[in-house]
């Protein structure tokens, strides 16, 4: 029976590579994402909807019609983020530091949270957070997304000891800098906080890897294929970085 996969913000970048992933082995493939234009120009072969994933009424919603359409689920990719703030802890705007948390933590929750309601009856599933390499160390300037983040892999964490014994695993992927219009946004709005050029940030990004460059989408959609998977059925409770091994966070 082919996997029944839901990817929040699947519309574009990670999600949308995670997506075809999925799609591309033959899975029955479902994404949310607030955007309406991103949404209206998937793949074939991908269902969207429009969802806030840090809205609890609008995920409920769309969780009873998977559970309508499809019995329940395999995979739920818990992928909603953004970028936050740019900005030192001094300087923090309380609003945007909320803002930042609502979106990548508790989305991650309401995923987690519904995706537990159709999986603990069917005694399986997995659940895919999605964190990144700031979740495993601090960096600067960055302070609500780290710390979002490393509140996913603590999260992802409990999902996993709860809901094993119900034969559910849970894994976080943490990628590094990863290419496309995000982390664009994020060098840009770095550069301009530390009085560097972009390309001068974006290339500490790089030297600061083992492998010296940044990855690309598929890189991380590669891992969440695999923790998906059979092949990685004794996997849970695992923060697992995609990202060339990063060694310098501060470029």
């Amino acid at each position: 029976m082919a996997q029944r996969v839901v990817i929040t913000a699947g519309a574009a970048g990670i999600g949308l590579a995670m997506a075809k992933a999925f799609a591309g082995i033959g899975a029955r493939v479902r994404v949310t994402d607030v955007d309406a234009g991103a949404l209206a120009d998937l793949p074939e072969g991908i269902e969207g909807r429009q969802v806030d994933a840090a809205n609890e009424e609008q995920m409920e919603a769309f969780f009873a019609e998977i559970a309508r359409d499809w019995g329940g689920v395999d995979v739920v990719c818990a992928n909603a983020g953004i970028k936050g703030p740019t900005a030192a802890v001094a300087d923090m705007d309380l609003g945007e530091w909320h803002q930042c948390l609502s979106v990548n933590l508790d989305g991650a929750l309401l995923a987690a949270k519904h995706a537990a309601r159709l999986m603990v009856p069917q005694k399986s599933g997995v659940v895919i957070f999605t964190s990144s390499t700031s979740g495993l160390y601090g960096t600067p300037f960055r302070a609500p997304y780290v710390a979002a983040k490393w509140g996913v892999i603590g999260l992802m964490k409990t999902v996993a000891m709860e809901l094993g014994p119900h034969g559910i695993r849970a894994n976080a992927i943490c990628p590094g800098s990863v290419n496309g219009p995000r982390i664009d946004r994020v060098i840009e709005a770095e550069a301009a906080a530390k009085g560097m050029t972009p390309d001068a940030v974006r290339e500490g990004y790089a030297s600061g890897t083992a492998l010296k460059r940044l990855s690309d989408p598929e890189d991380v959609a590669a891992m969440a294929l695999f923790l998906a998977s059979d092949a990685a059925r004794m996997v849970s409770g695992q923060a697992l970085a995609v990202d060339g091994m990063t060694y310098n966070v501060d470029p």
